[in-house]
């Protein structure tokens, strides 16, 4: 894991309210390994106190104690997103241990079933929807009303480039859990103009993670060719090594800033990734009749 030490911030102009740390509350899910991990330890760095949220406990707590040991102030919530229960634990103990957060952070995610619909299995379908959007819907619920009342907050999704492509066979699961985790997020944008709270969707890149290893090795069992593409993929993030997960950090960390206050229920890249932006949505056009 990278030292939270060595990670220079001051590029991002912070203003003054945000460097009081007594002030910021992060709550950041998937926090014991990859991208989740790398966006705890960036924030950390930057006197942010973190709920780190995951299934895997030695990991999420050796990372606490990273953060700890070099100043900042974390705790561990050992959590599974896919039981609604947990969401109120969650909440519990954040509160109860930190305060009021102002920053949720929902990067927990799965791939889910690689299989066809027709021979899909319902339960891993509707667990990765379960985790992937309504795990976030959740928590959005839970700690949104608290940002408000503060009238500063910020609301980051993780999202996937997969909800941008013409659908395709295997992946249902995911890329819908995506697409509607992307719709989610701009009605939650809608409903919050104006209270100073934002939300937004970001693609991290193309990173090497372990969802990347579940890929390569689930794709390797699929007989003709409907897995091609996936293994094309998988080769593809492992031949350029993926993109730097600090990328993905380096977003949220912008998205925080003052500079981006007013960017609000929109699709976003990270800076340079192996794989270009698409276009996702751009403001309304269509006139509804029957509104006056």
């Amino acid at each position: 894991m990278q030292s939270v030490n060595s990670l220079n911030l001051s590029r991002y102009g912070l203003n003054v309210n945000f460097m009081n740390r007594q002030e910021k509350i992060a709550v950041i899910t998937g926090a014991s390994r990859g991208l989740g991990q790398q966006v705890a330890l960036t924030l950390a760095a930057h006197d942010i106190q973190i709920a780190l949220i995951a299934r895997s406990v030695e990991p999420l707590q050796a990372a606490v104690e990273q953060i700890r040991a070099h100043g900042g102030t974390a705790i561990s919530i050992a959590a599974d997103l896919s039981d609604r229960n947990s969401i109120d634990t969650i909440k519990t103990a954040v509160e109860s241990q930190l305060g009021q957060p102002s920053i949720l952070i929902n990067a927990a995610g799965v791939f889910g079933p690689i299989q066809l619909i027709q021979d899909s299995d319902p339960e891993a379908w509707i667990e990765t929807l379960t985790i992937n959007t309504i795990a976030p819907y959740l928590l959005c619920r839970a700690f949104v009303n608290g940002m408000i009342e503060q009238s500063w907050g910020r609301i980051i999704n993780f999202t996937s480039a997969a909800s941008l492509h013409p659908p395709g066979p295997l992946n249902s699961a995911y890329a819908t859990s995506k697409v509607a985790l992307n719709q989610f997020t701009r009605h939650l944008a809608a409903e919050l103009d104006g209270t100073g709270v934002t939300a937004n969707v970001i693609h991290p890149g193309d990173v090497k993670t372990e969802m990347w290893a579940y890929i390569r090795d689930e794709i390797s069992a699929v007989q003709g060719g409907q897995g091609a593409a996936y293994q094309q993929w998988a080769e593809w993030v492992n031949q350029t090594g993926g993109d730097d997960p600090q990328k993905a950090a380096d977003l949220v960390m912008r998205l925080l800033g003052e500079e981006a206050a007013h960017t609000t229920g929109r699709f976003l890249w990270i800076e340079n990734g192996l794989q270009p932006p698409i276009p996702s949505w751009d403001e309304p056009t269509d006139q509804q009749p029957w509104r006056e």
